[in-house]
């Protein structure tokens, strides 16, 4: 008896591991794509929204065409509010901006007007594809 407690011990200890492991709770990872101006300030104020419900959650902005003029130096809302005030309260609550370099190259605007909160990336849409595909961000689209 003493004999298959001893075996049985090792089975029992990794059936134990691996029931921690599936209790650990899953990270809530979200993109938001933001490829329209008229929508940035919803945008945001979704983002802040979602922070204040999931602590947690692991947010990417990803800002293409129209989208991107929020991360642009001296860029402000309807109101005459500059952009960059929302989007370091937002860098500070580990939101992670990416803007795409097409949109720049396309519309002849250097990187030196991005934001430094901002990461420039090749590809937008290939940004929002990478995280969805492949690192299992949820999609959200304001």
């Amino acid at each position: 008896m003493k004999f298959i407690r001893i075996l049985l011990l090792p089975l029992i200890l990794l059936l134990g591991a691996g029931a921690a492991q599936a209790e650990a709770p899953r990270v809530e990872k979200v993109v938001y794509h933001f490829s329209d101006s008229n929508t940035i300030m919803l945008g945001l104020r979704n983002i802040r929204n979602h922070l204040n419900a999931s602590p947690n959650a692991q947010i990417v902005v990803v800002a293409l065409g129209g989208g991107i003029d929020f991360l642009l130096q001296g860029e402000k809302d309807k109101d005459g509010n500059p952009y960059e005030a929302i989007v370091r309260e937002l860098v500070a609550r580990k939101v992670q901006f990416r803007i795409c370099n097409n949109t720049l190259m396309g519309r002849g605007i250097s990187k030196d007007r991005v934001l430094p909160e901002a990461t420039v990336v090749p590809s937008g849409i290939a940004e929002v594809s990478r995280l969805q595909w492949q690192e299992g961000y949820a999609y959200i689209k304001p």
